[in-house]
């Protein structure tokens, strides 16, 4: 017998591990330092911060999309199941499996639903009857845009436009999204119907997810296990019903604050000194 432990084996290593990267913009301005997180196989994690700490640039480092915007990894790796991916195009990596849905939906407003559906399967080589087959499980799983399928998308809700968003992410046959702030600016019912399908994809599809979302009360319901960042690092992390429960979490990031706890100013600089950014 194998004298290996469990944790080398292919079904103990994360599908995702972000190890330790730096990510700098124009050569300058750090902005990442010392991120690691991992997302299981499966898994859902979220990524919460509040605006600027570092989320959106996390999610980019991953799907490689920071040469855009003239960022780079500096320091670290990035492993995709299995292989490093930091050094590897936008397109390679959807090829992989791996692909971002961006903050604000980003769809083609001069195409239909349909057409902007099909350009998430651009990368794919299995042909026609597959695509229209895996076109139809979009449609399934969001009825209303099949509908819509022959509207303009940029005359359709912000919530429909979240549907195609992520549609189009589907459309390529990842196993892992990248999920930007799905919740920006939506209704509650819409976002509890986005969320819902996340976790239908998450526990029927097996689609793993990584999530980077401000509204905390909402990811931290769906999701498995959360990170927190702070000015590009990360603070605190663990289960999700354990940092829903934390103290720390409700007072800064759900806005309930336990009877008799100090000022949000007060607290907030004390575990800044001694052990945020220890």
């Amino acid at each position: 017998m194998s004298e290996k432990t469990s944790e080398t084996t292919p079904a103990a290593r994360p599908l995702l591990a972000v190890d330790n990267i730096e990510v700098v913009y124009d050569h300058v301005a750090l902005v990442l330092k010392g991120v690691s997180l991992t997302v299981p196989k499966g898994g859902v994690v979220a990524l919460l911060g509040a605006n600027g700490a570092g989320k959106t640039t996390t999610l980019k480092a991953v799907s490689n999309l920071l040469h855009a915007e003239r960022g780079e990894v500096t320091k670290g790796k990035i492993v995709f199941n299995g292989e490093e991916v930091q050094d590897l195009s936008p397109n390679e990596l959807v090829r992989r499996g791996c692909i971002q849905v961006m903050e604000g939906r980003h769809c083609f407003g001069h195409l239909t639903v349909e057409d902007n559906l099909l350009t998430g399967a651009f990368t794919r080589a299995d042909g026609r009857g597959a695509i229209k087959a895996d076109l139809e499980k979009v449609y399934e799983l969001f009825p209303r845009l099949k509908q819509r399928r022959k509207s303009l998308a940029g005359y359709t809700s912000g919530g429909e436009q979240q549907m195609v968003a992520v549609g189009r992410a589907l459309m390529s046959r990842p196993t892992m999204i990248l999920l930007d702030e799905p919740s920006m600016g939506l209704a509650p019912q819409i976002v509890d119907e986005i969320f819902e399908i996340v976790h239908r994809l998450n526990t029927q599809e097996g689609v793993s997810f990584l999530l980077a979302e401000q509204n905390t009360a909402v990811a931290l319901r769906w999701a498995t296990h959360g990170y927190i960042l702070e000015s590009g690092r990360i603070v605190m992390d663990g289960e999700a019903k354990a940092l829903a429960e934390n103290e720390d979490v409700k007072e800064f990031y759900l806005g309930v604050a336990a009877a008799g706890r100090k000022s949000f100013k007060e607290v907030k600089h004390y575990k800044r000194r001694k052990r945020w950014l220890a």
